[in-house]
């Protein structure tokens, strides 16, 4: 580990609830990822992008001229486009592999009580990036883009030499961080490392101090259980976290030995946290397949909070529901994922935001 580290430097990772500068997001191209019906996926998609366009900036990674000319159209093509959004919309061509932005994207860190403007306080993490575990190669220019952002912005980067995927981490911006042991503790991402080894990298490249660790991941998700499907913070001291009342789901089990988890934790402060749960959606099938479909998948913009929904009028409205009054001060919308949990992934899985 090179020091000093980001932590020693005052730098840390906010809270997905703070203010943002922009969001950025990789423009989906890869037809393996969404195999017979990638071409349904772009109305939803467009319409999460001109939602948070809305209130801040989107930055949109293309390959060239031809993929920005064809995002372009595609978000004309939008009911929810409006100029003024569209004026929010900037494109960087940075190629990239694949469309999840949350972990092949950088991690941006602020510093602690600054007074100086943007961009000066922050800085950049480029972690390893290898398709979770090397599942879906090749991903050599998904693992190049954080640097490439930092050389576009003019920003320093960090470089911690270890596997880290942006959805396996959560924070409440005061000091702690929840992961999961399914996906960092894998021997496909860092096997080379103790938990405790990667608990002093999370805490020096994040700029956090207290790691808490939930178990298990949800059906279908192939990232090896990333927290960003089941347990997210709203606000400094609550969580939600998806339980399934079916007993005879996969998910019961796993989910409930989580729920538990929490209930015995401590945040950086010593306090429990509040707990908030959130229903599962009916088990979505597609060609067989059991997808990860999980109201946590949820993006928080300036303005809104983007909830992936699944054409399940009972679980979609109660989640909805829930949300809104854990986010008084956003307005939560539903959009509707089917198509894109094809690609086991959502809103969340497909952005990486950029605070101010």
């Amino acid at each position: 580990m090179l020091h000093p580290t980001p932590r020693e430097l005052g730098y840390y990772f906010p809270a997905e609830f703070a203010p943002q500068r922009a969001v950025w997001l990789s423009w989906p191209h890869k037809e393996e990822s969404w195999p017979g019906k990638i071409h349904s996926i772009y109305p939803p998609y467009c319409a999460f992008v001109l939602l948070v366009a809305q209130a801040q900036k989107v930055c949109i990674n293309v390959a060239d001229e031809a993929m920005k000319n064809f995002a372009v159209q595609q978000l004309r093509l939008s009911p929810h486009y409006n100029d003024a959004a569209f004026e929010n919309i900037e494109f960087f061509f940075h190629p990239t592999n694949d469309a999840w932005c949350r972990d092949h994207g950088p991690a941006f860190l602020i510093k602690k009580n600054t007074e100086h403007p943007y961009p000066t306080e922050k800085v950049i993490v480029d972690w390893g990036y290898n398709a979770w575990g090397n599942k879906y190669p090749p991903y050599d220019l998904d693992d190049a883009i954080p640097t490439r952002i930092a050389e576009k912005l003019g920003l320093k980067v960090f470089y911690p030499g270890i596997v880290m995927e942006g959805g396996s981490v959560e924070f409440n911006g005061k000091g702690t961080l929840l992961t999961t042991t399914s996906c960092l503790l894998n021997k496909n991402r860092n096997p080379h490392l103790t938990q405790a080894q990667i608990e002093r990298y999370l805490i020096e490249y994040y700029g956090v101090e207290n790691i808490l660790w939930l178990g298990d991941g949800i059906a279908g998700d192939d990232t090896d259980g990333h927290i960003d499907d089941i347990t997210r913070f709203v606000n400094e001291d609550t969580v939600v976290t998806v339980i399934e009342k079916n007993k005879t789901d996969e998910n019961y089990e796993p989910l409930r030995k989580n729920l538990k988890l929490l209930s015995s934790m401590r945040l950086e402060n010593g306090k429990q946290m509040n707990i908030v749960e959130l229903p599962m959606p009916r088990p979505v099938i597609y060609e067989g397949q059991r997808l990860p479909a999980s109201y946590a998948n949820f993006y928080i913009s300036n303005q809104y909070v983007i909830v992936p929904t699944f054409r399940d009028k009972e679980n979609d409205e109660a989640a909805l529901e829930i949300l809104q009054k854990v986010f008084p001060g956003r307005n939560v919308v539903g959009i509707d994922s089917t198509d894109i949990i094809w690609g086991l992934g959502s809103f969340h899985c497909l952005s990486q935001q950029e605070p101010l």
